[in-house]
């Protein structure tokens, strides 16, 4: 069964989000929606800044800013309840995809979350936990079952080379990091 969970895109005022985010916490815990709405999250990363301060030295300052202004996300299951908590938080202007009405947001498509999760540092990129020669099994897609030697792999892409039996020859086939396990 896959998870009902998707992350969505909640529109604010610009400028309230941390406020947002933390009446949105509120509503969770007070309305027992903890099983519905998982986690509120403002994407932000730190730049440096030149600065000249009052003695006219030019200084870096670091400051934390906001990746989407004016924008919370939210992992959720959405249901009329858990719409209904995040809609009528105060300061939030709508769901965006929504094209109002009652009708259901859009989900952000998983791989463009992923990047922007990568990006901010909550998830880490999976790094090949394998070494090559070693014999694992594919557990995903058209060749579930198999068996076959790590050849090669590529940590930027998460992709890995197998040798596996088909047609009586060793054949060399791509396989993302998550459609094989250790023999």
């Amino acid at each position: 069964m896959t998870d009902p969970r998707r992350w969505y895109v909640v529109q604010t005022y610009s400028g309230q989000e941390d406020s947002v985010k933390k009446d949105i916490e509120r509503r969770i815990e007070s309305m027992g929606m903890q099983n519905l709405i998982f986690k509120v999250l403002i994407p932000e990363e730190t730049v440096l800044e030149k600065k000249v301060n009052t003695k006219g030295e030019e200084e870096t300052i670091e400051k934390i800013k906001k990746i989407f202004p004016g924008y919370v996300f939210v992992e959720t299951i959405i249901t009329d309840e858990s719409w209904h908590v995040i809609r009528n938080t105060p300061q939030v202007t709508g769901f965006l995809g929504s094209s109002g009405g009652r009708t259901k947001p859009v989900p952000i498509p998983q791989d463009e979350m992923t990047q922007i999760l990568l990006h901010i540092g909550a998830i880490e990129k999976p790094t090949f936990k394998y070494e090559i020669g070693e014999v694992v099994e594919i557990i995903n897609g058209p060749w579930a079952g198999l068996k076959g030697e790590v050849v090669t792999y590529d940590n930027q892409k998460e992709t890995v080379i197998v040798k596996i039996e088909m047609f009586g020859r060793a054949t060399p086939t791509e396989f993302n990091f998550t459609d094989i396990k250790e023999k």
